[in-house]
């Protein structure tokens, strides 16, 4: 492995492990407010972005620090630097708010634009999944894979409802097809793909800060991430606005079953 990158992988396990205490202490006690896209913020998703950040940037003066919190990227910011980190303090705000567990840390590390490893702190199961293509996926310290099986009728398929419904007609076959598994958190459903919790996902609704530590995850693992809309990467510049990314994964003969289910 790249030196640069290991190194930077086990900073960025510190970072993330850092701030666990913090999100357990202010589960559902945390001040929360909307913020003007309808989206949740609470006081622990400000300051674990703070802390994060900051400890990587003192580490990595030249590397790009992006959150979903950010309050300097108030119009597109390019990702020039060879590597970048995109993190949501906690994905499931909603979640978290409300006394559910089912929400993360998400942290990935990307090299010109591509992740390359996830660090997600599992809030529910208090492990930290990660991994990354070529390296593994890990369930804490242990080894962990995609499902190997074909799809079947008693798959577990995570699945977040179409934002634009002009695409709720394609939810109908997924729905009737499988069982289906929605936590409140994308970053969960990806990254369950790849250490096999989960045989797969469909989702229409998530932006990058959601899924770069998981897709790393997942393809760590073994499984196929397929964009059908809206391919993050290489990231080219980060948004607080971006279009929302509409993409399946899981083993090639899941995605290739929901891809004639969605007709894509």
């Amino acid at each position: 492995m790249d030196l640069e990158i290991a190194q930077r992988i086990e900073a960025g396990k510190r970072a993330v492990g850092a701030q666990t205490a913090l999100l357990h202490r202010e589960f559902r006690r945390a001040v929360s407010s909307w913020k003007s896209d309808g989206t949740r913020v609470t006081t622990a998703d400000l300051a674990i972005s703070e802390a994060i950040l900051g400890e990587l940037k003192a580490q990595f003066p030249d590397d790009q620090g992006f959150s979903e919190e950010s309050t300097v990227a108030a119009q597109p910011v390019a990702a020039t630097a060879r590597f970048c980190w995109v993190l949501d303090p906690i994905d499931g705000t909603n979640n978290y708010a409300a006394g559910i567990p089912y929400c993360a840390i998400s942290l990935a590390l990307l090299e010109n634009g591509v992740p390359v490893y996830g660090v997600v702190y599992d809030f529910a199961r208090r492990t930290l999944l990660h991994g990354g293509p070529g390296i593994g996926a890990f369930d804490g310290d242990d080894a962990a894979h995609v499902r190997s099986e074909p799809p079947h009728g008693n798959s577990l398929i995570g699945f977040h409802s179409p934002y634009d419904k002009a695409l709720v007609p394609q939810a109908e076959p997924i729905l009737q097809q499988f069982k289906i598994r929605g936590l409140g958190s994308s970053t969960l459903h990806l990254a369950y793909v790849g250490i096999g919790l989960l045989d797969g996902v469909v989702d229409h609704n998530v932006r990058v800060w959601d899924i770069a530590a998981a897709h790393a995850i997942a393809i760590g693992g073994g499984a196929e991430v397929h964009y059908l809309r809206n391919n993050p990467f290489p990231l080219r510049q980060f948004s607080l606005q971006p279009p929302r990314i509409h993409y399946i994964a899981g083993n090639a003969a899941v995605c290739a079953r929901l891809r004639e289910l969605l007709r894509v």
